[in-house]
């Protein structure tokens, strides 16, 4: 940009849970009159909703809120034109966390208007920029960290689905139906991804296209000579494969493992 060239015009969405913060950063943004603030959001799913609507250039993200967290946010954002991402949080433990998830900047509550002024420089230089963020946001999950949910989005709407919750997973072409409470839930995820934010002592993968929650098995079935069935609680019935089963008896123990094995 030359020195008498105003800077390109750019929309913005606000994302926090508090009002205050909101209004803070609100006032502080009044001073670019390039940014025009399109919408303020109070949780992670206004802000889903209103990002898919307004197709933001930047946005201005908390990252702990209510129902879904800011990195959640981020899994659930599609198509091609993706806003670039400035968090906004009380929260430093969080930081490696957002860039590794290819955020812009990462402002510490509280800050002045020399620090947003350097996030909004950085952010201009990344507006337009193709990425993708569901795939970034899941590989910013520190080693060894669970999550205690899964996220979907069905068109307008989204599903929380508590892990605990989770029955079983099964591989649909490139989509995973994750199963919970009677109902099925469509992501578009391989399900060795899923298999790899699961405890593997709590879900086993029993099938290159099968991965069972535990306490839901009931008995297992032969099926042929060389696979079993998993028979679960509610009635549902999964393919059990050889290194499936053998994963099976040593998650279970074999004392269980042979209880609920053919009599």
């Amino acid at each position: 940009m030359t020195p008498n060239q105003s800077p390109a015009p750019l929309t913005a969405v606000i994302v926090d849970d508090e009002d205050l913060a909101r209004g803070y950063l609100r006032e502080l943004l009044a001073a670019y009159p390039e940014i025009r603030v399109v919408g303020e959001c109070a949780n992670g799913f206004e802000a889903v909703k209103t990002i898919a609507e307004v197709a933001p250039d930047l946005l201005f993200l908390d990252v702990q809120m209510p129902k879904l967290d800011g990195f959640e946010v981020l899994e659930l954002i599609e198509g091609e034109r993706v806003p670039a991402v400035i968090f906004v949080t009380a929260f430093d433990q969080y930081a490696m966390r957002a860039f590794d998830a290819h955020a812009v900047d990462y402002l510490l509550k509280p800050f002045d208007a020399a620090r947003l002024a350097r996030a909004i420089e950085r952010a201009r230089e990344r507006v337009g920029a193709r990425r993708l963020p569901r795939e970034a946001a899941a590989a910013a999950r520190p080693p060894g960290e669970r999550p205690r949910r899964i996220v979907v989005r069905d068109g307008a709407r989204v599903h929380v689905i508590p892990i605990a919750k989770l029955d079983y997973v099964e591989a649909q072409d490139d989509y995973v139906a994750l199963h919970s409470e009677g109902r099925s839930y469509l992501k578009q995820q391989p399900i060795a991804e899923i298999e790899g934010l699961l405890d593997p002592a709590a879900f086993v993968r029993i099938h290159r296209s099968a991965i069972v929650n535990l306490e839901r098995v009931a008995r297992i079935e032969p099926y042929t000579k060389d696979s079993r069935v998993a028979i679960l609680h509610d009635g549902a019935r999964l393919p059990v494969s050889r290194t499936g089963y053998a994963r099976l008896l040593e998650a279970m123990g074999d004392s269980e493992g042979n209880r609920n094995s053919t009599r």
